[in-house]
C-alpha cells in the first residue's frame, strides 16, 4: 500500500526561490530511489515561504531504507534555504 511522507517547511527570509529550486532537484533525486513512487512540491499561495514536500513510497520501511540511498549532498541546498527544521509525518492514502 502506498504511503506518503509529508514534510512541512518554511524558507528562510528571502530564500523561497532557492528552496523551491532545491526541492525540485531533491524531488528528482528521491524519485530515482527504488520503491519511491514520486514526489510533489506544494507552495502556500498566501504565505509563499511555506512549502509541503510529499514523497510517495511503497511502504514506511522503503522510506526508512531510502535514507541510506539518498546522497547526503542532495539535502544541503534544502537545509541551507530553510528557516528551521522541517516537520515530517507519515500519511495513509484512503
Amino acid at each position: 500500500m502506498t504511503i506518503a511522507r509529508l514534510y512541512r517547511m518554511t524558507a528562510g527570509e528571502g530564500q523561497a526561490d532557492a528552496l523551491l529550486q532545491a526541492l525540485t532537484a531533491l524531488a528528482e533525486t528521491v524519485g530515482a530511489i527504488p520503491d519511491c513512487e514520486g514526489a510533489e512540491i506544494l507552495q502556500d499561495r498566501d504565505q509563499p515561504d511555506r512549502f509541503m514536500f510529499i514523497e510517495k513510497w511503497a511502504s514506511v520501511e522503503a522510506h526508512k531504507v531510502s535514507g541510506a540511498l539518498l546522497p547526503k549532498e542532495a539535502m544541503a541546498p534544502v537545509m541551507a534555504a530553510l528557516a528551521g527544521r522541517p516537520e515530517g509525518s507519515y500519511l495513509d492514502y484512503r
